[in-house]
């Protein structure tokens, strides 16, 4: 990739500069409404690209397309389950917390139970957003353009990547991240369908890409209880808790949701991201297990049989980390080259934004405000932009150790797995059942963190082998922490009806708003696209099963 043209290098800087003026030109850091949540004035067209885009990041283009290479398309049973949590999120949690009002998810666990449930959170989701998410994006996107600019240090190359995200997202907030978002999806889904044309032509059309890998697993989403990959069981009870987490718990995501102009553009903002969720399979995975069938890295007579990342490295010298940007070089004639890289460039600067306003607004709401009680607005979007600037250094430090540390990365949704389902559990319980009260939610929350710090000290730290995949621990983590919550709620006095009344979800808002939706047009009705949405979901894998 070093021998870039002119013409892709010119377009992939113009790109950049695009970029940065037109965020800057749409910030807003007038007040805190404005810093943290765009105003609160979002339609769901926006919504709907900015999650899409910052829920895509550099190593989700290459982790997409190299677990495409390493075993098919079982990768993909992680995208259209999810699906099925976003219409469930969007039809139950997010009127609650559009209603509220709330700039963090944090803060609506003090709302329904307490202050410590809510520290507690916020604490890790910092954590995790700063050391996991902002330097692991740092990281897997400086090594894409490692490949471009080979003679440059990967320190310089961090720094200059953390410019970009950093220089819009700091001075204009959630404003300038999500109308450069807007520009960033667009060029992600084009470019990513481009590749997936030139991919698919490249081996003879679809028709001839089916007969290729009709045999075996490769087109499979249902695997053995055995895959490595996605257990058919994992798929059922595993992957909905680590969707929910992300997509209804996880700060980066959600604040996009409260910034919505109402409840019925958020909902319709989640299931456009759900319906674009559903073309990741042709986009992303599946250029990658084309790259199998065309010789991409040189390798004659490579086993048709599944064989794992690391055989397929030590045996064969493939590094499928490069499948994404070696289909771009193999497959792409001059100009286009220069969009795609534009593409892996936003995953990489929409991630990263995110991420720097999710910690942001973290600290500042959840944190900063109870410190300085009387703080003015600007007061706190001044500490923002200090806590975002913080945010990046510490992941640019961070960022080049990381490759120390290869757990960080090849294990990231196995960590998740095991700190998410306590979060998860304590989400549900405080919006499905009215007796639960705080003591029973910060119960259940330790309890499952100390199982999940036992899990990880046996596995990581003592060395002990665990056969059992991570997609079915998580359930167990879940089933734990709420075990304990329901306890120790029963045992102790009801929770106050403050912390009840408008926290919890009752049959008369399902009423409500039937009546309220009798009158609209059914394509416009949002429970009519969620059932369209579900089918689509159901099509897709029976078309895979």
């Amino acid at each position: 990739m070093s021998n870039l043209s002119y013409i892709d290098l010119t377009v992939l800087v113009l790109y950049i500069i695009f970029i940065i003026w037109w965020a800057l030109k749409n910030g807003k850091s007038k007040d805190s409404d404005a810093y943290f949540l765009a105003g609160r004035n979002l339609t769901w067209p926006m919504v709907g690209l900015s999650l899409f885009a910052a829920s895509v990041s550099s190593s989700t283009l290459m982790g997409h397309s190299g677990e495409g290479f390493i075993s098919g398309i079982a990768v993909f049973n992680y995208n259209w389950i999810s699906v099925l949590i976003m219409v469930f999120f969007a039809m139950f949690f997010l009127p609650f917390y559009i209603k509220s009002g709330i700039f963090t998810m944090p803060e609506f666990l003090e709302r329904r139970f307490d202050g410590k449930s809510r520290t507690y959170f916020s604490f890790i989701t910092i954590i995790g957003n700063v050391f996991l998410d902002a330097a692991a994006t740092l990281y897997t996107g400086a090594l894409i353009i490692k490949m471009i600019f080979p003679e440059v240090e990967i320190i310089w190359i961090i720094i200059g990547m953390a410019a970009v995200a950093g220089s819009y997202t700091i001075i204009g907030g959630l404003s300038s991240a999500i109308n450069a978002d807007m520009i960033q999806a667009a060029v992600l889904i084009i470019g990513s369908s481009i590749l997936s044309f030139y991919a698919i032509s490249s081996i003879g059309g679809w028709e001839s890409f089916i007969d290729k890998f009709n045999d075996g697993v490769w087109l499979k989403l249902t695997r053995p209880l055995d895959d490595p990959t996605v257990p058919w069981l994992g798929m059922w009870v595993g992957i909905p808790i680590l969707g929910f987490y992300f997509w209804a718990n996880n700060q980066v995501m959600v604040q996009r949701v409260l910034s919505a102009k109402s409840i019925d553009h958020g909902r319709k903002g989640v299931l456009l991201v759900g319906f674009l969720y559903l073309f990741t399979l042709f986009i992303f995975i599946v250029p990658g297990l084309i790259a199998r069938g065309i010789n991409l890295f040189g390798v004659e007579n490579l086993p048709h049989e599944l064989i794992s990342g690391i055989d397929l490295k030590e045996k064969y010298g493939i590094n499928t980390d490069q499948v994404y940007p070696r289909l771009i070089v193999k497959l792409l004639p001059v100009g286009l080259i220069g969009i795609i890289l534009s593409a892996m460039i936003s995953a990489l600067t929409s991630t990263l934004s995110a991420t720097l306003s999710s910690v942001s607004t973290l600290f500042t709401m959840d944190f900063y405000s109870k410190i300085d009680k009387t703080a003015s607005s600007s007061k706190k979007v001044k500490v923002g932009q200090i806590t975002a600037v913080v945010t990046l250094v510490i992941a640019v430090i961070w960022a080049p150790y990381i490759q120390r540390f290869d757990s960080l990365i090849a294990y990231y949704q196995e960590i998740v797995s095991y700190l998410a389902p306590p979060i998860v559990g304590t989400f549900f319980i405080g919006l499905f059942w009215k007796r639960a009260n705080a003591k029973g939610a910060f119960s259940g929350l330790m309890a499952g963190l100390a199982v999940a710090a036992v899990i990880m000290t046996l596995k990581y730290v003592l060395g002990v082998k665990i056969n059992i995949h991570f997609l079915l621990l998580a359930p167990v983590l879940l089933l734990i922490s709420l075990v304990v919550s329901i306890i120790v709620s029963l045992a102790t006095a009801p929770p106050p009806a403050d912390k009840v009344t408008g926290n919890t979800w009752t049959k008369q808002i399902w009423i409500d708003e039937t009546i309220e939706l009798k009158g609209i047009v059914w394509y416009k009705n949002f429970r009519v696209q969620a059932i369209l949405l579900v089918i689509a979901c159901f099509v897709m894998y029976g078309l895979f099963y």
